[in-house]
């Protein structure tokens, strides 16, 4: 017979510091047998369910729920897939019908009275009839910060090796593979967690420098050098959430010895502190790099990525701060490009033909603690529905959307030399079929401004002539010490 399997995604990176909150209408939202439409789109759940196939699971989909990173969710949202959840899964769970459950989670999600989305809901899961035991397996986002009892509640959850997250789609796969061997096998893992006093900002996680590269390096020696450790996972955390829990953490699933497990976990532990300040990434101010941007330019040395993590879509941002779009508009380099979140803006122009000149009053619809419009006088070069498909189904956005992207509808103008992309969705930057769908070009780009932090990288680097990451005014500075931090356990790096 088939393994029968509940699944279910339940994903969002929570900015507990914006005011703004993530409500239902915000969620994309699949029930049942819509989950099946995810095959082959290169996201998590597609890679869930290519195993599914493989090993003829009978898959009883339950419920998707995923949204861009923004401010604390509301209540409504966790209610209504635990209302789901426990709909569809309990009944079959008492009577004992179900093997096993997958999950895709993210590890960041915070609601209005929940810190610890996750971890509540596999508590849940666990009080249930007839779920007492039953293997719990599925993937996290390695921007996860992850509790104890999300990790020692469950038989095998995998983060991400990679950020930008290149290996999401691949990661779904490899937990659904350890899944099956569970069920197959009947051996239960056991999952052990480990956590230092360290917080790093976005910045400070990327996966090709150090600290990150060496500890997936230690991981994955751990994996290789013994047999029953089926997983190790390094969590860089996600420092713009206030929470106990936030930060960096380590977890191992194995099906050996708990405590040799748990004293690999540690050693993990020990050298992240001891490389603490190594993931402390602060960005040098644009003021600082401006004659370097024009030396660059003038040399050649184009396209200039010109970074602001302050402004970081995939870490919550808004997508609509000024400071670089001013600087641009200032410089009047050749075809250089910002994109800005304004769908008040995009509205404006919707009557409009293509070539009219109209005033505009440019971004900080969402960011006015940081910046103020920027008025300028544009040509309407460009509308569409804002919707493509992504050039790289390995692109860090398939993540968390799968290939099939929708920025809202959109307009291009243009202010002097300056081609500016207005969009209706906040969309996060990590492929360049963004840019290209709406006719620019980004080879051919002299300045491109880029609201990431590190997830841009896998996209923009083969094409980079220079690049900056600078410090602007934003939601989501790297300074993490700038925080009105309330909840977060302390001591904590770099806390005082």
């Amino acid at each position: 017979m088939s393994h029968r399997v509940l699944l279910a995604a339940l994903f969002h990176e929570t900015h507990t510091f914006l005011t703004s909150s993530t409500p239902l209408s915000a969620f994309q939202q699949r029930s049942g047998e819509q989950l099946f439409e995810t095959r082959g789109d290169g996201s998590p759940l597609a890679g869930v369910l290519k195993v599914a196939d493989e090993a003829d699971w009978s898959v009883i989909p339950i419920i998707d729920l995923r949204a861009t990173p923004g401010g604390i969710v509301e209540d409504s949202v966790f209610d209504h897939f635990w209302s789901t959840f426990e709909m569809v899964g309990g009944p079959l769970l008492s009577r004992g019908e179900i093997d096993g459950i997958y999950l895709v989670l993210h590890g960041a999600m915070v609601t209005q009275s929940l810190p610890d989305v996750e971890g509540e809901l596999i508590s849940r899961i666990r009080q249930l009839s007839g779920a007492e035991s039953i293997p719990i397996c599925g993937i996290l986002d390695l921007h996860g910060n992850i509790s104890q009892q999300t990790i020692e509640q469950t038989q095998g959850l995998i983060a991400y090796r990679n950020n930008p997250h290149t290996d999401a789609c691949e990661t779904a796969e490899r937990a659904a593979r350890l899944l099956d061997r569970i069920l197959t096998t009947g051996k239960q893992p056991v999952s052990v967690w480990g956590q230092p006093p360290v917080m790093w900002p976005p910045t400070g996680t990327g996966t090709a420098d150090d600290p990150m590269r060496t500890l997936e390096l230690m991981s994955r020696e751990i994996e290789n050098a013994h047999a029953d450790i089926a997983a190790v996972n390094v969590m860089g955390g996600f420092a713009f959430a206030d929470t106990p829990d936030t930060g960096v953490s380590f977890a191992a699933v194995t099906f050996g010895d708990a405590e040799f497990a748990r004293a690999e976990v540690q050693r993990l532990v020990e050298w992240s502190i001891e490389h603490q300040a190594d993931g402390n990434k602060i960005d040098r101010p644009l003021t600082e790099c401006l004659s370097e941007i024009r030396d660059d330019v003038e040399a050649g040395r184009t396209p200039v990525i010109v970074v602001e993590p302050a402004d970081n879509i995939g870490g919550g941002a808004p997508g609509d701060t000024t400071e670089l779009l001013r600087y641009l508009l200032a410089e009047q380099f050749t075809n250089s490009v910002c994109v800005i979140n304004d769908p008040e803006s995009v509205s404006q122009l919707s009557d409009r033909a293509i070539g009219d000149r109209v005033g505009l009053s440019i971004g900080a619809r969402n960011s006015s603690a940081f910046c103020q419009p920027v008025a300028a006088e544009c040509e309407l070069v460009s509308r569409s529905d804002g919707r493509f498909d992504l050039e790289d189904i390995n692109s860090h956005l398939a993540s968390m959307c799968g290939v099939h992207i929708n920025m809202g509808p959109c307009a291009v103008v243009k202010s002097g030399h300056v081609s500016i992309l207005l969009t209706s969705k906040k969309t996060p930057p990590f492929d360049l079929g963004q840019l290209r769908s709406q006719g620019i070009i980004p080879e051919h780009c002299s300045v491109i401004g880029v609201k990431a932090a590190v997830a841009h990288r896998r996209a923009y680097d083969p094409i980079t002539g220079t690049t900056y990451t600078v410090g602007t005014a934003g939601p989501c500075s790297s300074d993490v010490t700038t925080f009105p931090w309330m909840k977060i356990r302390k001591p904590i790096y770099p806390l005082s």
